[in-house]
């Protein structure tokens, strides 16, 4: 079986942000474990801010892009390095594969990561993945490398994606405020796509939160792969989630799944503007994979240009699917309501091309 084991910022350091060797060694010894029953491990690691900020003695987590790139690099090798070690004490061999969003987009690119990833498994070495936070242009964006985990794991073909985290896994509300909270031990694969919710915030030494970790599921489930949010201090929680046991929250793999591409245009890109369709357009593209044709848009907000995501809304003014636009935003306003025929001379005849574009409004996936 193949597991990527993402791991949050709040679970590998300790209250003052320093880097918590204990917790990188009981992952350790859970890969350790899994690696000997023959099973291939990737680990997705966040804490490469908090392990800066903490070494360079700073009093809080700074705010600005600049400050927080340059912390992340002095923070990056101190938790590489911990990892090195404590893989070392079981004959393992920890390998730092830093990313961004262009290695997910881009097909040539996207292939030579999961070229490189595959070829480290081959060797036998542990992958240890953060996202290049030092020279990424949307550092922080991906909410704390969760969607990264997600897209890893669709790179790699994942069986599992294991989301470790200081919860239990979802809960029905906020087991910190509400007493009567209960722990959803399951989600089916025909859920609603954005039908659980749960509030962005974290622990503050991260980005991300219960928010980032159920759409990263969601991507999951949505590219094939079961997913599990449980707690990282859980004895033998990787163990657990492998043999589909009960340790955490699982969400079902879908049974059709998502490219990389598609994955990362419905959840992980940066939204420019969108467009205003009637529902001719809305069954074309819902029930039939159509593309979205000029003829179908009523309406534009935003500037966008092309190349850029935007979303399409419904008569009713909900959002329903996300796409590439190959139109700026003033040309969507210049042809919308025409027909092909009646487009001028070099213009696209889709707004979005059908393989750029995701339906988000139903639980089925488009062809």
């Amino acid at each position: 079986m193949r597991v990527v084991a993402k791991i949050g910022t709040a679970s590998v350091t300790d209250d003052d942000g320093m880097i918590d060797s204990s917790a990188i060694a009981k992952l350790c010894d859970e890969v350790a474990a899994l690696r000997a029953e023959g099973h291939d491990v990737v680990v997705v690691s966040s804490g490469a801010v908090a392990a800066g900020v903490a070494a360079l003695g700073m009093a809080e987590r700074p705010t600005d892009m600049t400050t927080l790139q340059a912390v992340s690099a002095a923070g990056q090798s101190r938790l590489v390095q911990a990892y090195d070690i404590e893989l070392a004490r079981h004959g393992l061999v920890g390998a730092q594969l830093l990313v961004d969003s262009m290695d997910f987009v881009g097909r040539v690119q996207y292939l030579h990561l999961r070229t490189t990833l595959e070829r480290l498994l081959e060797l036998g070495c542990v992958p240890i993945v953060n996202e290049n936070d030092a020279i990424a242009n949307d550092e922080l964006r991906y909410g704390d490398n969760d969607r990264i985990a997600a897209l890893i794991a669709n790179s790699v073909r994942a069986d599992v994606l294991v989301l470790l985290t200081d919860m239990d896994g979802v809960f029905t509300s906020d087991p910190r405020r509400d007493p009567s909270a209960t722990l959803v031990p399951l989600v089916r694969a025909d859920d609603p796509l954005l039908a659980i919710s749960a509030e962005s915030g974290g622990s503050g030494r991260g980005s991300g939160g219960m928010a980032s970790k159920l759409t990263a599921a969601r991507m999951a489930s949505w590219s094939g792969v079961r997913g599990v949010i449980a707690r990282a201090a859980r004895r033998g929680v990787l163990a657990g989630a492998v043999s589909d046991e009960l340790v955490g929250t699982t969400f079902e793999a879908h049974p059709r799944g998502l490219s990389a591409r598609k994955l990362w245009i419905a959840f992980a890109a940066e939204v420019a503007g969108s467009v205003d369709v009637d529902a001719g357009a809305r069954r074309a593209v819902t029930e039939h994979g159509g593309s979205l044709l000029p003829a179908g848009v009523v309406g534009v907000r935003g500037t966008f240009e092309p190349g850029d995501v935007i979303d399409l809304r419904g008569p009713d003014g909900e959002v329903f699917a996300r796409g590439l636009t190959s139109l700026d935003s003033a040309s969507v306003g210049e042809v919308r309501g025409r027909r092909t025929s009646d487009l001028p001379p070099g213009t696209h005849h889709e707004v979005i091309h059908r393989d750029g574009l995701v339906v988000l409004s139903r639980p089925s996936l488009p062809s």
